[in-house]
């Protein structure tokens, strides 16, 4: 059976224990415009936006990557020079209880701009999640508040960008 090295695989990865980086290849180092040896036992906090979203996501993933399951989201990152953009992250832990013990992420760029349109990291959160096709009652679920806290904070964005429904806000969420 055929092994690679993670520096072989040809997509952005990167292996991690308790959220600190352990290894990247460069695709990964390069997504986010730093040299590999500027990544490798640093926290991941270092590529959020803010420290808020590095935690935010992180009880997301507690709740969702244990027993080797894997899980994906799409938010935005931060690399060098505070350059934003958006992309899709798929995990996997190998540890069944500890979630972050041991885990492998792969990366996905997305052409999706940035836009801060004054919107907080839990509407930004909200809004990945619908546009992800998951109904108010799975990301209640999934981000631990109320089913009637999303339905808020969903009406609320879509009174911001002037939508009347939610595959209008999605649509205006793609467009972005």
């Amino acid at each position: 059976m055929p092994r690679f090295a993670l520096g072989d695989i040809p997509v952005p990865m990167v292996f991690a224990s308790h959220r600190i980086i352990r290894d990247c290849n460069a695709e990964f180092a390069g997504l986010f415009g730093f040299g590999r040896h500027e990544l490798v036992d640093q926290s991941f906090s270092r590529l959020y936006p803010k420290i808020a979203d590095f935690v935010r996501t992180g009880q997301m993933w507690r709740n969702h990557l244990p027993g080797g399951q894997v899980y994906y989201d799409e938010r935005i990152m931060v690399g060098a020079g505070g350059r934003r953009f958006w992309c899709r992250v798929n995990g996997r832990s190998r540890h069944d209880t500890d979630p972050f013990a041991e885990a492998l992420y792969c990366f996905e760029p997305m052409s999706r701009p940035v836009t801060e349109a004054a919107m907080t990291g839990r509407q930004r959160q909200i809004l990945t999640l619908v546009a992800q096709g998951k109904t108010n009652a799975l990301i209640a679920e999934e981000i631990g508040l109320s089913r009637r806290t999303v339905e808020a904070h969903r009406l609320r964005l879509m009174r911001a960008v002037g939508v009347r429904n939610s595959a209008e806000l999605v649509a205006w969420f793609s467009a972005q």
